[in-house]
């Protein structure tokens, strides 16, 4: 594939005790039953807000610019980036080749070697086992969820900091060498893991070289580059800012993705998750495509 980059803050105690002290912007998280058996992935339910999109900062390039403002409904995303474990359910029920994990291990480490076709055709899976429309999501809102209210280059403030994500030089002990398993970091304020670094996520919106409005829209195809947005744990810290945005049209082992859906019904605390047996409408997903 190929890329176009565009271009401290304190200890992980210090940080673990930020977190503490401040309230989590959302407290609505949720599951889906699945058809067989079992539940679907961990899902956040993302107040519906605005914010500034782009290199706030200036310290990438034209690629992340313009800096304009977004607004954004209430949807969820996953609290994870989709792991081997959950990919490879849906690999053996329809007879799919499993994706190389490059020796690393399964489980819950983040699905890679996969292309953006792979990754649709789970979540297509998903909605099938579900009875609701899951996607990918927009660059938009993969950033919105990313930034979780704040406006610095990550989500916890300017400076990468030590320990508190898997990129080239993040001061962990996967950098530059390997995937680490899913939610071995903090969690930003929306409850959302790894959206530093660990691997890059797959969204739905076609790639433009400046922001024009694609990115807030869903893609109807895949003839073009599609963004990806997070970085890896091949990745230098300033590739893996939350305003950061590459391209790619082939997966390799630094990429992965993180599913989406509209936010239908209300969620409950994690602490006493409920699934939903009920099959509502289906979410309308020309809302999304592009204009």
């Amino acid at each position: 594939h190929y890329f176009i980059p565009l271009y401290t803050l304190t200890t992980q105690a210090a940080i673990s005790s930020s977190i503490k002290k401040n309230t989590p912007k959302t407290d609505k998280f949720f599951q889906d039953s699945l058809k067989k058996e079992g539940v679907g992935p961990k899902m956040a339910v993302i107040p519906a807000g605005h914010f500034q999109m782009g290199d706030i900062q200036n310290v990438g390039t034209k690629w992340e610019q313009p800096v304009h403002t977004v607004s954004i409904d209430s949807f969820a995303i996953g609290r994870y980036e989709t792991t081997f474990a959950e990919y490879d359910k849906f690999a053996l029920a329809t007879g799919r080749k499993l994706p190389n994990d490059e020796g690393w291990g399964r489980g819950k480490r983040p699905v890679i070697n996969i292309t953006w076709q792979d990754s649709v055709a789970y979540i297509n899976w998903l909605s099938q086992q579900t009875g609701y429309t899951y996607r990918l999501p927009t660059e938009a809102e993969w950033e919105y969820a990313s930034r979780a209210t704040t406006s610095t280059k990550y989500w916890w403030g300017n400076k990468i900091g030590d320990n508190q994500g898997n990129c080239d030089n993040c001061g962990s002990e996967w950098d530059n060498k390997k995937t680490a398993n899913v939610g071995s970091f903090a969690a930003n304020y929306f409850g959302l893991y790894d959206t530093v670094g660990n691997v890059y996520e797959w969204t739905c919106s076609e790639y433009e070289t400046i922001y024009n409005g694609k990115e807030q829209y869903c893609s109807k195809s895949n003839e073009n580059a599609m963004v990806i947005r997070g970085g890896s744990w091949y990745s230098l810290p300033n590739y893996t800012r939350s305003a950061a945005r590459f391209r790619s049209k082939d997966g390799d082992f630094t990429i992965g993705f993180r599913i989406a859906r509209d936010y239908i019904r209300p969620a409950i605390n994690e602490t006493n998750i409920q699934v939903f047996p009920i099959k509502p409408r289906l979410y309308n997903y020309k809302r999304h495509l592009q204009k």
